[in-house]
């Protein structure tokens, strides 16, 4: 008998029922061996979210792994027959240590949901990798050993899963079949549990008894503990209600890209990551200030009579209106903060400690800025939870910091929305990732200076007269006619800037590094002629963003000789406006 096959209009509104489903993010965290990837294992083998072939693999080398136990004299577990950690462990190192190195995402639905679970590892030096796994996920569950209990890993994943703002937290006691499904053990460790959970700001915590390796309350409800009566996880993952501040939430639109097809399109295209938006709606614009109203969505050569978040789209506005990457579509009604001083909570990521005298580059929503660590104000003591002094964060600390950006960012706070309250801080110089920050509701401290250093008596005049920017004349060196135009322009540009006694620095470099390359030149006060090859309109939209609107000014390129002298006063008119807007 053949198998039955769905008609071309039955798989059509599979595939739209498919796509309405609710989409739950949830994360595992938890101490080494708690039984995570175990835990995740069976969940995905229950609800048959993995492919025949990746059954057959793990039961290859869960039958392997049972022969050599075997062969060594050890007893092997008749459950082992399915080793189901494999099912997410899945580097080599992973399966031969046994352990959790990376965090795995694996994707799989039911009737109600679809899920995105990540497996984070529970060791302590793998600390960033659960932060990591952590960051997205509306829904963590905390496993805890009924037989070894409240470990100092599980007060850690605590802290760091309610720091990172997850409301809604499961704890499920793991390994019941080890203590024989004693119902006074469950009770005893949910006790000690809630003296770890409480106050860390979670807005609902549940209590599941389960045997990951059994299947025990996992997909299934146990007989075996009759007692219990509450849901199982993969119950709970289904009925749990999705997080409902961002309903009313007020608009933030970070544009990614200006789309300029021709002279009558111009759309800023981006991901909403808050709020709701519709043809009509009164916007303001960022950092500019300007406002406007949304004339239309466009998704797919389509227009949209709304758009709620996370949908990517483009957006048309009503007017004119100087709009680049890294600006900020708003709410007029409720603006974000625009901060030049942050603080925020940073979990470090590298092995070189903070360094205050280190430049670094903040990462926010569509903007890049950079940005120093002015002050580090303690680091969280695990153990104790609670702050400590120190100098410095190291790998895998977690501490309030004080950013001093040199352009200001468009923020609110991590616990009212996380989409426009988290940041990266990335070295400057080595382009590293190194912390994760959530930027806190309360105002940074204005500076001190308590601390003792050396000032210099230059320095100190500098203070006095504070040296104005420089500026960088963008020159395109288009692929599609004669270079020879555009060389002539820089040299004439040269001479008469050099006349008139102004530092000048001139650059031949890819339109991906300008800003990277020019920055600190542009930063001391020269005047950079910046030859641009294989240039598109992003690079130099990100250009503006990274040294500033004003500090970046388009020389055009005349098609002949003649129009050189023109060229020439345009720029030098334009240079002469800007430093004297500055003054």
């Amino acid at each position: 008998m053949e198998p039955a096959t769905l008609t071309d209009d039955a798989l059509i509104a599979y595939l739209k029922a498919h796509e309405q489903k609710e989409l739950l993010r949830f994360v595992t965290v938890g101490s080494v061996d708690d039984g995570k990837s175990t835990l995740i294992g069976r969940l995905l083998h229950d609800t048959r979210g993995v492919y025949d072939d990746q059954l057959a693999s793990v039961r290859k080398a869960s039958a392997r792994r049972n022969l050599a136990a075997r062969a060594e004299g050890a007893e092997v577990d008749p459950f082992e027959d399915i080793d189901f950690s494999l099912f997410t462990d899945g580097l080599q190192a992973e399966r031969e240590q046994g352990i959790t190195i990376d965090v795995a995402y694996r994707y799989f639905a039911t009737a109600r949901r679809k899920f995105i679970l990540a497996d984070t590892p529970g060791h302590v030096q793998y600390t960033r990798n659960m932060a990591t796994g952590a960051s997205t996920a509306d829904v963590a569950i905390i496993l805890v050993d009924a037989r070894l209990g409240v470990l100092a890993q599980t007060r850690r994943h605590a802290y760091i899963t309610g720091l990172l703002g997850i409301s809604e937290l499961v704890v499920a006691i793991n390994k019941m079949d080890l203590v024989d499904f004693e119902e006074s053990i469950f009770h005893r460790l949910v006790a000690d549990c809630r003296a770890v959970i409480d106050g860390r700001g979670f807005r609902n915590v549940t209590f599941i008894p389960v045997s990951a390796r059994r299947g025990d309350n996992v997909a299934r409800r146990s007989p075996k503990m009759p007692w219990y009566e509450g849901p199982t996880v993969l119950s709970f993952l289904e009925e749990v209600p999705l997080d409902a501040r961002l309903a009313g939430a007020p608009l933030r639109f970070p544009v990614q890209y200006v789309i300029r097809p021709d002279l009558h399109y111009r759309g800023y295209a981006g991901t909403l990551a808050v709020g709701t938006l519709r043809p009509g709606d009164p916007v303001l614009v960022l950092p500019s200030g300007r406002r406007s109203t949304v004339e239309a969505i466009d998704l797919y050569h389509t227009e949209r009579a709304s758009v709620s978040a996370p949908e990517s789209v483009t957006l048309r506005l009503a007017d004119e209106v100087d709009v680049a990457r890294g600006d900020m579509i708003v709410s007029p009604e409720a603006p974000p903060r625009v901060r030049d001083r942050l603080r925020a909570t940073l979990v470090w990521m590298h092995d070189r400690p903070s360094d205050p005298h280190r430049r670094y580059l903040v990462k926010h929503t569509t903007r890049t800025v950079p940005a120093q660590i002015e002050a580090v104000l303690g680091r969280v003591d695990l153990d104790k939870l609670d702050t400590a002094p120190a100098e410095a964060l190291a790998l895998n600390d977690i501490g309030p910091v004080v950013l001093r950006l040199e352009r200001p960012l468009f923020v609110d706070p991590y616990a009212a929305l996380r989409a426009t309250g988290a940041l990266i801080v990335i070295d400057a110089l080595t382009n590293d990732t190194v912390a994760a920050g959530m930027i806190d509701a309360a105002e940074a401290p204005p500076p001190t200076g308590e601390a003792a250093r050396y000032e210099s008596p230059l320095a100190a005049g500098a203070t006095k007269t504070p040296k104005p920017l420089g500026r960088l004349v963008w020159i395109r060196l288009a692929p599609e006619r004669d270079r020879a135009e555009a060389y002539a322009l820089t040299a004439a540009l040269e001479t008469a800037l050099d006349a008139r006694g102004e530092r000048v620095v001139v650059t031949e470099t890819e339109a991906s590094l300008v800003n990277w390359t020019t920055r600190l030149a542009v930063e001391a006060g020269a005047t950079v002629l910046a030859l641009v090859r294989q240039a598109a309109p992003d690079h130099l939209a990100e250009t503006r963003s990274t040294l500033g609107h004003g500090q970046v000014i388009v020389a055009a390129v005349p098609d002949a000789p003649e129009g050189r002298d023109a060229a020439v006063a345009a720029v030098l008119a334009a240079l002469a406006a800007r430093r004297d807007a500055q003054a």
